[in-house]
């Protein structure tokens, strides 16, 4: 099987959980930037972050046999601090390189109006950009939250094929599959989704735009739930194909539409094996 994770955050995992994912059949992964647990207090913590993301994590992955992209962005919950007001500022020469496959995680945490000024704001680059949107739902409010961040995302004159609304479930898929985005769904072993409830959806609503991801970070998660949940569809009588199809066809069409996906294959025999130095590593250098 092979699998895509479109959503990890693989700066919180482990080389342990590298090796494992390598061993289950994950080969890339997008990790989008997201909230370290705690309040980041100035636009350098967010630089220092995003480089980290584009040099470090891209290097280490490749290490084990895994393609790492990432997405850019001024998360939701730190949208409301006015510390980071100056991230806004900075994210086009992000946006701009080579590895950043989509603007996100944009969209809503406790629906303020600071948090829509800021999605609306990173909609608009990412239409300057060019790139896919990788969109939030919150974990409160998410039926009201879904809804206005579908509205917001038809007021900015971006396609739908061009966004992603993560973080979803029964209650919310209908009107995102009704608007022509792409539908995402988080596979936790105690919140958000699990693999049954997965599979219920996918009978229902088909594999085409259907994105399915781990989510796995600091918190209580498994990097591998995006295996499970091929697992789960075999054994509910879904072809190899369709497998295929949700776990590696659907997130390379997705991101793909950025130009800036690398899916060759890696060696993966342990550090040192993707083949080049971590000193000689362009992103690191600012290259493009």
């Amino acid at each position: 099987m092979r699998v895509f994770d479109p959503h990890i955050h693989m700066t919180s995992r482990t080389t342990d959980d590298y090796e494992r994912m390598y061993a289950a059949g994950i080969r890339a992964v997008t990790e989008p930037s997201f909230w370290l647990g705690q309040p980041r207090t100035s636009t350098g913590s967010f630089v220092d972050y995003f480089d980290g993301l584009l040099g470090w994590e891209r290097f280490r992955a490749a290490q084990f046999g895994i393609r790492h992209h990432c997405t850019i962005a001024l998360n939701p919950k730190e949208a409301n601090d006015p510390r980071c007001a100056g991230v806004l500022d900075v994210l086009p020469r992000y946006l701009a390189k080579d590895g950043v496959v989509a603007v996100g995680e944009v969209g809503f945490d406790a629906m303020t109006s600071e948090e829509e000024k800021a999605f609306a704001h990173q909609l608009q680059l990412a239409r300057e950009h060019e790139l896919p949107v990788l969109v939030h739902t919150p974990h409160r409010d998410k039926a009201a939250g879904t809804r206005r961040s579908l509205e917001l995302v038809a007021a900015s004159g971006l396609p739908p094929e061009l966004v992603l609304i993560d973080h979803l479930n029964e209650t919310t898929v209908g009107m995102v599959a009704d608007s022509g985005c792409w539908m995402g769904f988080s596979i936790y072993p105690d919140t958000k989704m699990d693999e049954r409830r997965m599979v219920r959806i996918l009978a229902e609503y088909g594999p085409d735009r259907m994105i399915v991801n781990s989510a796995a970070d600091w918190g209580r998660s498994d990097p591998l739930k995006t295996v499970s949940t091929g697992q789960a569809m075999l054994a509910h009588g879904f072809r190899e194909s369709d497998v295929e199809h949700v776990l590696w066809d659907n997130p390379v069409e997705f991101y793909g539409q950025s130009g800036r996906l690398l899916l060759d294959e890696l060696p993966a025999d342990g550090p040192g094996a993707g083949g080049a130095t971590f000193e000689g590593n362009s992103v690191l250098r600012g290259e493009r």
